[in-house]
């Protein structure tokens, strides 16, 4: 009696997981979509890539790899989309060298970069999207930065005011978080006005985005400036970087784990980047 009474148990309990199991299955099919996964552990940062990857390339854009920075040349508007380069502290701490403004026209452009006259009499500053601040600790990474594929057309209180504020800020957290992934650039859409013989465009804003890659706080901010003068704190211009992503039809970090990039480019988080304001 017991082994019976044991074997029509077991029956009941598999009938049982069957019609849970059923039921489970109609009820993916009835939404279309499969359960929601578990929360990828902290861990997933072991596994994540050696470097975040490039942005995504904008539609006839030409990608020009120079020693120090990566940058991805818009033909029509002369300049690039996007400017990314890797600040590190142990370079920033080295002695510096001095600034030769070597703007030149940049080779690595088969179909022409705009050249140091298109800006003459533009009233505009050769803005410079990676910093010859940033670079200076050598001779070769300080010369490349004035290749005119680096330079934007910039409002010179822009320019010299709160751009270089930014810039400045991002050299600051560089070196206090070891190492940084940035990503700069101009937004270029529609019809801008322009300068010079080659009608460089004149952008109306300009974003920057800022990855701490490196644990153990992995972490993410951007901006996003008009062109013009500003006087307000550097915190009130920090936005989500998928706002960035929308604005200018650009993935930034495409190869990241989706779990990684989402919790990175949905918030931000103004505490892990700045003191509270007075």
């Amino acid at each position: 009696m017991k082994r019976i009474s044991f074997n029509i148990s077991s029956r009941i309990i598999i009938l049982t997981l069957i019609i849970l199991l059923n039921r489970c299955v109609q009820n993916e099919n009835d939404t279309g979509r499969t359960p929601s996964p578990e929360p990828v552990p902290e861990t997933v940062v072991d596994t994540l890539p050696a470097n975040p990857g490039l942005p995504t390339v904008p539609e006839g854009d030409t990608i020009i790899h120079h020693t120090y920075y990566t940058l991805s040349y818009n033909e029509r508007y002369e300049q690039p989309d996007w400017v990314m380069y890797k600040l590190v502290k142990d370079s920033l701490l080295l002695p510096k060298n001095p600034r030769k403004n070597h703007f030149r026209s940049d080779p690595e452009v088969h179909s022409g970069s705009a050249s140091p006259a298109d800006y003459k009499k533009s009233g505009y500053d050769r803005g410079h999207l990676l910093p010859a601040a940033a670079m200076s600790w050598s001779k070769s990474a300080l010369s490349e930065t004035f290749f005119m594929s680096n330079m934007s057309p910039q409002a010179p209180q822009f320019n010299r005011g709160i751009w270089k504020q930014l810039e400045s800020k991002v050299r600051d957290w560089a070196i206090e978080d070891g190492e940084l992934y940035v990503i700069t650039g101009p937004v270029l859409k529609g019809d801008l006005p322009t300068i010079g013989a080659n009608e460089v465009a004149v952008p109306q804003y300009y974003y920057k985005v800022i990855l701490d890659y490196r644990e153990p706080e992995v972490k993410a901010i951007a901006f996003v400036l008009s062109n013009k003068k500003h006087t307000e704190p550097l915190q009130t211009f920090a936005v989500p970087i998928d706002s960035v992503e929308h604005l200018t039809g650009i993935d930034f970090f495409a190869p990241l784990p989706d779990t990684w990039e989402d919790s990175l480019e949905t918030q931000v988080d103004i505490s892990a980047w700045f003191e509270p304001l007075p």
